[in-house]
């Protein structure tokens, strides 16, 4: 997906707007495996997903828990350091290969009080987040694992071919014995 693409899915900009944001994006590029954030530090960038898939996880006692996926047109981020300014207490890490538009939150942030298109466009996006954490929140809570699987395959089939069972397994919140079940359950 093309930065404009991305900036669109969120919220329509002007075209001055949308320029200077593109003035502010770099792109990179980083192998499979790369820790793009990581947890218990202060994040300064953000990330839209030009290309690959990541994951956001977190290490606790001597267990990982993955507890996002984002692919092409998503954005891959600290929200405790972009709202907070405070620690991030996730880590972001590539799936696959990846290209991504990279932004710095600080000259973001000078941009909202700069521009009201922007500001807007902020808005939205913080928005949208919150949305998609509250429908995690809610799934993991009231639906089966079963349920989330499904769902999961079903919004996402090209996630299942591209990620390894025992992460989609630990962001299922079951073991990868439960997934296979459930995985032969619907075949």
């Amino acid at each position: 997906m093309n930065f404009d693409e991305i900036l669109d899915a969120i919220y329509l900009l002007p075209k001055d707007s949308k320029a200077k944001l593109r003035d502010l994006v770099t792109e990179v590029t980083f192998p499979k495996g790369h820790i793009l954030l990581r947890e218990e530090k202060v994040e300064r960038s953000i990330y839209f997903i030009k290309k690959g898939i990541v994951r956001a996880f977190s290490i606790k006692p001597e267990k990982e828990h993955t507890f996002w996926f984002g692919s092409e047109g998503e954005t891959a981020m600290s929200m405790q350091s972009y709202i907070n300014d405070l620690k991030g207490y996730e880590s972001i890490q590539l799936l696959e290969y990846s290209e991504l538009y990279k932004l710095n939150t600080a000259a973001l942030k000078k941009l909202f009080s700069e521009d009201i298109h922007i500001s807007n466009w902020g808005r939205r996006f913080a928005e949208l987040e919150l949305i998609k954490t509250e429908e995690r929140l809610i799934s993991q809570q009231f639906h089966t694992a079963l349920e989330r699987y499904t769902v999961l395959a079903a919004s996402n089939p090209d996630l299942i071919q591209r990620v390894q069972l025992g992460q989609i397994a630990s962001y299922l919140g079951i073991t990868q014995v439960s997934l296979s079940r459930i995985r032969a359950e619907l075949k």
